[in-house]
């Protein structure tokens, strides 16, 4: 989430009650999570485990519950609980508003546009012109729709991100990450019916120019596509997942968190995908695979019990 202005390191400080130490001149632009982390961000880390790579990491401030050493042009801030600060900064800049009617004041709706009946609209939410929003579609705050967009009835944009701030010394082993994210969906996208496209944690979920997908798909929080990507029925992906421009995902395919698909990759239906897969070439099975690779072996398991009867005799 980018703030309305850059925010003083110092103002932060203060506001969260945290001990600053390291660069007390910065400017945070916005907060994000370690996946996501740009040159001015704000992040936080409450575990020893990922001090080092919140450290190493493009984050210009650091909140955090140990003071550890700070490189150069960095701050730190040090408070008990980094969760509760996040969830502190998060509800002071992107506070919940309750709706008051179907569509709402603050959304912007292009020329040429048609809304069909009972679409929810939330607040601060831009759609394009010449789209068409198809029956009982929900599109909630804070998300971008291009222009010539189709949405299918049933459809949701901008649920919130099934991320949880897990741990086991309390009786709420997982406290909701509070999403502060947007969905952005480019010009010339086309959505089927009962499909669900999760807000990012605190960045964008990105579905790319001219990409179709077909109905009951799920795109977790934080994904970014490429332009012109094609998902058949049933696909699902993670969080945090890229997928290049020009990928192919068949029915039924399972894409695993934060990994890469290069461009032009296409997977075969029912195939898991818990790596990152170069572009250009094709892929099936769990693990997924090469798929000529993975033909050949069928043939070969098909084989065994040939192979066993001529072995045993």
């Amino acid at each position: 989430m980018q703030f309305p202005s850059p925010v003083s390191v110092q103002w932060l400080a203060g506001f969260l009650g945290a001990e600053l130490i390291g660069n007390k001149d910065g400017q945070a632009t916005g907060i994000n999570e370690i996946h996501k982390v740009e040159k001015g961000d704000l992040v936080f880390v409450d575990h020893p485990k990922y001090y080092d790579t919140c450290i190493r990491s493009a984050a210009s401030f650091i909140i955090i519950n140990k003071v550890v050493e700070v490189p150069q042009g960095k701050a730190l801030l040090v408070v008990d609980q980094p969760f509760e600060a996040y969830l502190a900064i998060v509800r002071h800049f992107r506070p919940f508003e309750p709706a008051t009617g179907m569509i709402s004041d603050s959304a912007v709706i292009g020329k040429g546009t048609y809304v069909y009946p009972n679409v929810f609209i939330g607040h601060h939410t831009t759609i394009g012109e010449h789209c068409v929003i198809h029956p009982n579609v929900t599109i909630l705050d804070h998300c971008v729709i291009g222009d010539h967009v189709i949405i299918q009835a049933g459809t949701v944009i901008g649920s919130d991100a099934f991320y949880y701030n897990g741990k086991k010394d309390r009786d709420v082993w997982y406290r909701k990450m509070e999403s502060c994210g947007r969905v952005v969906i480019g010009d010339y996208v086309e959505i089927g019916a009962n499909c669900t496209i999760d807000r990012g944690v605190s960045h964008d979920t990105v579905i790319g120019a001219g990409s179709k997908l077909d109905n009951l798909i799920h795109i977790g929080h934080d994904t970014v596509t490429g332009k012109n990507c094609l998902f058949a029925g049933q696909v699902g992906i993670a969080g945090a997942v890229d997928i290049g421009k020009g990928v192919i995902l068949w029915g039924q395919v399972g894409v695993s968190k934060t990994l890469t698909i290069g461009d032009n990759a296409v997977v075969y239906a029912q195939s898991g995908v818990p790596f990152s897969l170069e572009g250009g070439k094709t892929y099936f099975g769990s693990p997924a695979e090469d798929a000529k690779v993975k033909m050949k072996e069928l043939v070969w398991v098909k084989r065994i019990p040939e192979l066993w009867k001529r072995v045993m005799g």
